[in-house]
């Protein structure tokens, strides 16, 4: 119940302070990989919902950016037995980015957390940021490149991790692509595994730009998570159907 509370107030936090949109995603892992998957990876106990709440504000010093990712579903007991739905973990990312001079690189500074998951380590990351953009924003990219330090890790504390992001705007901003892909160094003694990759395309139907529709700020979509040595040993490709709020 504390976690659920913990994860609760953050929530209601990230509101209050403006986040930018609101999403919530059905998925799909627990149908697809309920009995068997790559490397006999079993996704039975994964999440069918999960909500996002992001936010990123730019100022003169840099950016800052977080979201948090809170996972719904049915608990079960050591036997295995459902014993009623309710949050079974959540997921917060949270960096600053900041520039002091003219080339378009940027400090980066970054926490990653969770509870509910062994996929969810503490990390404290450190780097560089390079960033681009069209005049207009309608196409974003930035590569980050960043020490990775991740205390709870026994086999492997110092590491490193590489992380693209992108967005991309068109069909007069109907459509939008974005999303994220992260390369990075983490020993997980349990799979027998160093190394781990994950990426989270997004692509959204922008109802806003319907005739009629203006004013109402919701997208349709969907997000494929495609990892190896994340959920599992192993390469996984989990969609999601999904609808956005922009506030």
């Amino acid at each position: 119940m504390k976690r659920i509370l913990t994860v609760s107030a953050m929530l209601i936090a990230c509101l209050s302070l403006g986040a930018q949109n609101i999403q919530l995603h059905y998925d799909l892992g627990n149908a697809l990989y309920k009995n068997s998957g790559p490397n006999d990876g079993n996704l039975s106990g994964r999440a069918n919902l999960t909500s996002t709440v992001e936010y990123f504000k730019a100022d003169s010093w840099g950016n800052t950016f977080f979201f948090i990712d809170m996972d719904y579903g049915n608990m079960k007991d050591e036997a295995g037995n459902d014993t009623g739905g309710g949050v079974l973990g959540a997921y917060w990312e949270i960096y600053r980015e900041f520039r002091f001079w003219d080339a378009p690189v940027y400090g980066h500074i970054e926490y990653d957390g969770g509870r509910g998951s062994s996929v969810y380590n503490d990390a404290w990351l450190a780097g560089g940021t390079w960033s681009t953009a069209s005049k207009d924003f309608s196409r974003t990219f930035s590569l980050s490149l960043m020490y990775k330090l991740i205390p709870r890790n026994t086999e492997t504390v110092h590491n490193w991790q590489m992380t693209a992001v992108w967005g991309l705007s068109f069909f007069n901003n109907a459509m939008t692509l974005s999303g994220f892909a992260d390369y990075w160094q983490e020993h997980r003694t349990w799979q027998d595994t160093k190394m781990i990759f994950l990426a989270e395309p997004q692509i959204w139907w922008n109802l806003n730009t319907v005739k009629g529709l203006e004013k109402v700020n919701l997208s349709v979509g969907s997000e494929v998570e495609v990892s190896c040595n994340f959920n599992g040993k192993g390469w996984y490709v989990i969609p999601t159907v999904a609808v956005k709020w922009t506030l």
